[in-house]
């Protein structure tokens, strides 16, 4: 029996999967372990419930499907079936890593072919439970690598910020760049976490919320003090203090104060040249 968990943003999306799964609920093919409404509600049924089947959308709030798919440990990745509406981008990604997907509004033949499938592999044993985390890890190195092409190259740019401004209820905060440890988008929302300090106190950081983009922000800072570590997230080189192998070849950053950010496989290994590691 597969232990499900469906995580899907919209109400009627979840409960159109629960019509289509109960079928296989009554054969006793599956279990309903639970439902999130978000990405981090996800992560942390996750971490309290054995899950071996996952229905993952992918456009939510916070956190989408394809950022809580990287925060899963490689080894501890359930099977994944994807939903989506039509994503021209998301489709191509899935077809060139074989990833399970279900286009909205999910018919109850495709799902049927989907459990099939996941059924299948799960009786093929560990060599095909192997294969599987390799296709998703490969659809996340695919969607880095997409992403890291995709960014402009910035090295003859030469108006680089000195200074960044966050509009307050009542004033404009002036954070300078090298108080700056890293920008990270989710959802579309950048966060910037910035080193704090007042004399005779310890660091502590501070996070603030902005209107710009990640990539519009990467344009305006000097490539050669920040570095786009994954295609969510952008550090200030001088800022790690420490680099921990993590999994696939990743490593995991850990900056001025303890924030930590994992950055992707393949700016780990831009990283390490970067620091010539």
């Amino acid at each position: 029996m597969l232990r499900t968990l469906i995580v899907d943003d919209e109400a009627p999306a979840r409960q159109r999967l629960r019509r289509l799964l109960d079928p296989f609920v009554e054969d006793e093919r599956l279990h309903l372990v639970g439902e999130a409404a978000d990405g981090v509600e996800a992560l942390d049924l996750l971490d309290d419930e054995p899950v071996d089947l996952l229905f993952l959308d992918i456009q939510m709030p916070e956190l989408d499907g394809f950022a809580v798919l990287d925060r899963l440990p490689p080894t501890n990745r359930p099977a994944v079936v994807f939903t989506t509406a039509y994503d021209q981008y998301a489709l191509r990604a899935f077809e060139a890593n074989a990833v399970d997907y279900l286009l909205k509004p999910i018919e109850e033949e495709r799902m049927a072919e989907a459990i099939r499938r996941v059924e299948q592999r799960r009786s093929e044993g560990g060599s095909e439970r192997q294969a599987m985390q390799e296709r998703l890890a490969g659809l996340l190195e695919y969607l880095d690598q997409q992403s890291f092409e995709q960014t402009p190259r910035r090295e003859d740019h030469p108006d680089f910020l000195h200074q960044l401004s966050v509009p307050g209820k009542d004033r404009l905060l002036i954070i300078p760049v090298e108080h700056l440890l890293s920008a990270e988008v989710q959802d579309g929302i950048t966060r910037l976490y910035v080193l704090t300090q007042a004399p005779g106190s310890p660091a502590s950081i501070a996070r603030h919320i902005v209107s710009y983009t990640l990539d519009a922000l990467e344009h305006r800072l000097d490539p050669a003090q920040f570095m786009r570590v994954h295609r969510s997230a952008l550090v200030q080189l001088t800022q790690i203090r420490e680099m921990v192998s993590w999994f696939s070849g990743r490593y995991k950053l850990i900056l001025t104060g303890g924030h930590e950010v994992v950055a992707s496989r393949a700016r780990s290994r831009e990283l390490r040249d970067r620091l010539s590691l």
